[in-house]
């Protein structure tokens, strides 16, 4: 099967997060698991560059906006080496292919007779991009951006006829497997019930220069979420699709979504309002996680509790990283860390778990197997019960599963001793631990086919070791 993947597009006006960290680690993982079970898959990720927020952002700087798009652009494209992912395409909204893209959705919706004009005056926030309607402001504030206070803005803008959509959406949301989890799905359901708002898609070019020109109104820049859900599809070449990835991985693939639990009317609602006036196939699936706190707090520079993913790479390597994110953050809801956990998870996990039963097998190994041991298919299969928490997108479970097979490694080695037995002066009992150490090598090849889309690697190292019939450098040094 033919799959189609995507991120979320970051805004550049800030550095990468944990945040960021976790979505992408969770799609490369799903992106990983997909191409090793021999599926073709199309893995997009990228950066949104327009609209309000960066161009305050540039101008707070002092730089020309176009060189601070560049700057930060070129921060999240040294992601793709730093977190280990495997992304096929890298898209910027400011790609000349996006821009048009974007207009040919707009004229599409256009042409639909879903796109009008008229005068409004609203509560508008600049971290969201967008104006809030009274049920989504809380004592005067967004409820998303809190800290930051609400604007009244007055302008005539062109407007997408949302409430239109709302008889197909909830047709479409009534799909089981439309939102992981489930009630996010039921809370799109819920948000639609109580009536959608038609939603401002441009803004003055007076008042915003920055953004694509709305077609044939040179006077107005497209919205930006108008622009950037458009790259979902603009990465794969539509409307030209002139080399087929669009027919093959959207059209006719399996496509997946993956974003943040605060990104539901977005991805779920506006993005398949647009889809449907525009004429194109909605997305399968939405995949929704949550936020990363620490110390049970919101991060923040002022609480001093930010946990910067580059710092962890730097003291536990890019693999520790991947590892707490999938196993130790909960794949749906907000999960809590902090750098005394952090350090907790890499020591009992990594260094004496997994990183001393590979150290331990294989110096018997190499010692006392004359030969690497000859695989077979089944040593490497992946076994049912992990694939199915992948899919179902438990990724803590899937790594528990593997986990578990560290554990167990570890207790047969205790209870078998063969170690001991290897170096007995009766022949039965000799060969006896030989096969034992023959049985954990193999346990390995296991454990490394499993961890190969989490801690890819890890796996290669592991691998590599049980191939070669040697001990591997330490995999995970002690902490001084």
């Amino acid at each position: 099967m033919a799959r189609y993947l995507t991120t979320t597009l970051p805004y550049v006006n800030a550095d990468p997060h944990i945040g960021h960290a976790l979505e992408f680690v969770q799609a490369d993982f799903l992106a990983r698991f997909w191409r090793l079970a021999g599926e073709e898959v199309f893995f997009n990720t990228g950066t949104d560059e327009h609209g309000q927020k960066i161009a305050e952002a540039a101008a707070k700087a002092g730089l020309p906006v176009e060189d601070y798009v560049d700057h930060y652009a070129a921060e999240f494209e040294k992601l793709k080496a730093e977190f280990d992912l495997s992304y096929d395409a890298f898209i910027r909204t400011t790609n000349p292919g996006h821009v048009e893209a974007a207009r040919e959705m707009w004229r599409r919706c256009a042409a639909a007779g879903d796109i009008y004009k008229k005068r409004y005056t609203g509560l508008y926030c600049v971290g969201c991009e967008a104006f809030k309607t009274d049920k989504e402001v809380v004592k005067g504030r967004c409820e998303l951006h809190p800290t930051l206070e609400l604007k009244e803005v007055s302008e005539e803008n062109y407007f997408f006829r949302f409430s239109k959509y709302e008889p197909q959406l909830l047709a479409y949301l009534e799909r089981k497997d439309a939102i992981v989890p489930d009630w996010r799905r039921k809370e799109a359901i819920k948000f639609v019930k109580k009536g959608l708002e038609d939603f401002s898609i441009s803004r003055e070019a007076a008042r915003l220069s920055w953004g694509i020109p709305v077609p044939d109104d040179e006077t107005q820049v497209m919205y930006v979420w108008f622009d950037a859900l458009t790259n979902y599809i603009s990465t794969l070449g539509w409307p030209a699709d002139e080399e087929g990835r669009f027919k093959k991985f959207w059209d006719e693939g399996r496509t997946l979504q993956v974003a943040g639990k605060d990104q539901v009317r977005f991805q779920s609602l506006m993005w398949q309002a647009m889809l449907m006036s525009a004429g194109v196939k909605t997305t399968d699936q939405v995949f929704y996680h949550g936020f990363i706190t620490s110390g049970g707090q919101k991060m923040s520079k002022s609480t001093g509790n930010v946990i910067n993913p580059f710092d962890v790479i730097g003291r536990y390597g890019v693999d520790a990283l991947r590892y707490v994110l999938l196993r130790h953050v909960s794949p749906t809801e907000d999960g809590d860390l902090t750098d005394e956990t952090i350090r907790e998870y890499y020591t009992a996990h990594l260094v004496n778990g997994l990183g001393n039963l590979v150290a331990r097998v294989m110096k018997l190994a190499e010692e006392h197997l004359a030969h690497p041991v000859e695989l077979t298919e089944e040593d490497t299969a992946i076994a049912p019960e992990f694939a199915a928490a992948v899919d179902a997108f438990r990724f803590n479970e899937a790594l528990d599963f593997v986990f578990d097979l560290v554990g167990k490694g570890d207790g047969r080695m205790t209870r078998k001793k063969p170690y001991a037995g290897i170096k007995s002066g009766d022949t039965v009992e000799r060969e006896e631990a030989r096969g034992e150490i023959e049985g954990l090598v193999r346990r390995l090849a296991a454990i490394a086919a499993h961890l190969a889309p989490a801690m890819p690697r890890t796996a290669a190292a592991i691998a590599a070791a049980v191939r070669h019939n040697k001990k591997p450098e330490n995999l995970f040094p002690r902490l001084s």
